[in-house]
């Protein structure tokens, strides 16, 4: 134990990285609303199809605190990350890299050695852990999706991503 400051000590915890079940949803709702919950639902059908892997790093209690996906689907030769996020009580702890590297070994165990994926452009943060990482960004295209407001209702969200890539062999 280290004293971080007064009264605070650091704690290591052992976390592991395993496939995102149904069962995980209920743990899961910090992650998002219940409509994007639903879309991690239909994602976990396609897991079941062997379209995309849906993994989660877990506290040693089975608890999911980083969440996010491989597709297949989306480019050819590559595993295309997605929904990728972390509890944010325990965001920059080194979740969201336990989570990639995880999530590159499951695309070189396909034979596949390319990594891609788009980071908004409001997110230097997450851009940043991405370079640190190794991605490169290689170019630039608008996104959407649907978001769900405080009243349940649905509106468009709409955003630029940089597009990034990484070399896995």
């Amino acid at each position: 134990m280290s004293l971080l400051h007064a009264g605070a000590a650091e704690v290591v915890v052992p976390v592991l990285v395993r496939d995102l079940t149904s069962a995980d949803l209920p743990d899961c709702a910090w992650s998002g609303s219940a409509t994007h919950l639903v879309q991690v639902t239909r994602e976990l059908e396609r897991a079941a199809a062997g379209d995309v892997d849906y993994l989660a790093v877990c506290t040693p209690a089975g608890l999911p605190v980083a969440i996010g996906g491989v597709d297949y689907q989306v480019a050819v030769g590559a595993g295309t990350l997605w929904q990728l996020v972390v509890l944010p009580a325990l965001q920059s702890c080194g979740l969201g890299t336990v989570l990639i590297r995880a999530a590159e070994d499951r695309i070189r165990s396909r034979g596949l050695r390319r990594a891609e994926l788009g980071v908004e452009e409001s997110n230097p943060r997450a851009r940043a852990l991405y370079e640190r990482l190794g991605y490169v960004a290689y170019g630039r295209r608008p996104d959407a999706w649907d978001v769900e407001a405080p009243d349940g209702s649905l509106r468009r969200y709409e955003t630029m991503c940089t597009l990034m890539h990484k070399d896995l062999s």
